[in-house]
């Protein structure tokens, strides 16, 4: 598996991440089936995803790759679906979390 094949299968993980999150939520705490079912398909879907991923890429880089931007994209969907609007701190935090998982991939070479 190519690198960018790895980097592919890693925007997966945390798109199936990010919908196992927001379903999860939905879900209200596996009260309801279908969501409930949706977030159990999708979380495992995103292990078997991160598992290929690692295969390429240190699990220690993936693993911080896919919880950042897993993150990122978490909040997102809470301001856009739920109306959940983070507050300055939250904000900053954020903005660390971006450049962390900047500094893994582009500067955190073995």
């Amino acid at each position: 598996m190519s690198l960018a094949t790895s980097y592919f299968f890693l925007g997966i993980a945390v798109l199936l991440g990010v919908t196992s999150n927001s379903f999860a939520k939905s879900a209200e705490g596996f009260t309801l089936l279908i969501p409930s079912i949706i977030t159990a398909i999708t979380i495992v879907l995103c292990m078997y995803s991160l598992s290929l991923v690692m295969k390429n890429i240190p699990m220690g880089i993936t693993y911080a790759s896919f919880a950042g931007l897993t993150i990122i994209f978490t909040v997102i969907v809470g301001v856009i679906k739920y109306n959940q609007i983070p507050n300055l701190y939250s904000i900053i935090g954020l903005i660390l979390i971006i450049i962390g998982v900047l500094m893994v991939n582009l500067l955190g070479k073995e």
